[in-house]
């Protein structure tokens, strides 16, 4: 993993040659990806976020939109406050339900479950703090099925979760209180996005 917290413009790639390594590249954030993602209760899945995966984003969005150099600083804008800052664990979740109907009903009794996210690992828990950029539940208290959360770390929460034995991951929503512990494989992945 590169040993650094922010992409800059200086990481992006040339158009045409990421359209070149397009493939490869996909493949090798497919495999990366796997070890961080996370299903906590029937329908959310949380996609913990580093550099790579970041980067990746951005250069799909420049190669899909198309807009050029003007477009490189939205993007950066964008996804940057995604990429940890070596403190903290970073992570979207998602609220996946096919059917649109039930999809409906069931973000309509999830307003504010940004809000209650957490780690737990070795005596400490560490609240989830949504990503400041807006408010993702309605007024009228519907969930956005899209969420960014942070899980900011002290250097001695950083070092038990480092050497934890089991670390569990959850919501404590009155309508989803659904939790699951890390498989050693993501644990080691995401010990890798601290400093």
């Amino acid at each position: 993993m590169p040993d650094k917290y922010e992409i800059t413009e200086a990481d992006i790639l040339p158009p045409e040659r990421y359209a070149a390594e397009r493939a490869l590249r996909r493949r090798a954030i497919v495999a990366l990806k796997r070890q961080r993602r996370v299903a906590v209760g029937p329908f959310v899945t949380f996609y913990f976020e580093n550099y790579e995966t970041m980067w990746f984003q951005i250069h799909e969005m420049l190669h899909i939109e198309k807009g050029g150099g003007e477009q490189i600083a939205d993007e950066l804008a964008a996804y940057n406050p995604l990429v940890p800052n070596g403190r903290e664990l970073v992570a979207t979740f998602m609220i996946e339900i096919d059917d649109p109907e039930r999809r409906k009903n069931v973000l309509s009794r999830l307003g504010g479950i940004e809000e209650t996210a957490f780690l737990q690992f070795a005596g400490e828990t560490v609240p989830g703090r949504p990503e400041a950029d807006q408010d993702r539940t309605t007024a009228e208290g519907k969930a956005s099925s899209v969420q960014f959360v942070h899980f900011p770390c002290t250097a001695a929460q950083i070092g038990k979760f480092k050497t934890a034995d089991e670390i569990i991951l959850g919501f404590r929503h009155p309508a989803y209180r659904h939790m699951t512990a890390l498989t050693p494989a993501t644990r080691a992945a995401l010990a890798d996005d601290f400093a």
